[in-house]
């Protein structure tokens, strides 16, 4: 057997590797719920005017109000053709309001984007010094297994010499 004794690098146990760990996903749950009732209202705006329904909505809405307008009996139109006024009005009054609202939406959504990557990249961290201690384990287990078949081959030789 060897003389000199390897030095076996200290390692993690399974116990402190659980200590290290954090809650993230309690963490995310949690900033999930101090969204006040109007963010939660943009949010939801947010995500149903980025939806197909609502464009549908829009361009039926749309195609009716002009058809109307440009076919329709001409004492029953009451946005004359060609100038549109009062839709244009009101389509500028629909997206001067929805524009703010998105965009808090969109910040709303982008925060907490951030926080899943934060999280994400905790999990990665704390996954990358699990693996790394593994490996030691593994290299340790490895450089043992070889000390044990060298000594079996010494007393092996040992046996046949006598």
């Amino acid at each position: 057997m060897n003389e000199s004794k390897r030095e076996i690098p200290q390692v993690r146990s399974l116990e402190e590797l659980k200590l290290l760990r954090k809650p993230h996903l309690k963490n995310l749950m949690t900033a999930k719920k101090k969204v006040s009732g109007i963010d939660k209202l943009a949010l939801w705006i947010t995500a149903h005017v980025g939806s197909m329904k609502f464009f549908l909505i829009v361009f039926s809405w749309t195609a009716t109000w002009l058809s109307w307008n440009i076919f329709g009996p001409k004492a029953l139109r009451f946005d004359p053709y060609p100038a549109f006024v009062l839709w244009l009005f009101i389509s500028n009054m629909i997206q001067l309001f929805l524009m703010p609202l998105i965009m808090v939406g969109q910040n709303l959504q982008s925060q907490g984007a951030d926080a899943r990557a934060e999280a994400d990249f905790e999990v990665n961290k704390q996954s990358e010094l699990e693996i790394e201690t593994i490996l030691t384990h593994l290299e340790n287990q490895n450089n043992l297994i070889l000390e044990i078949l060298e000594y079996m081959k010494d007393t092996k030789d040992k046996k046949k010499e006598e």
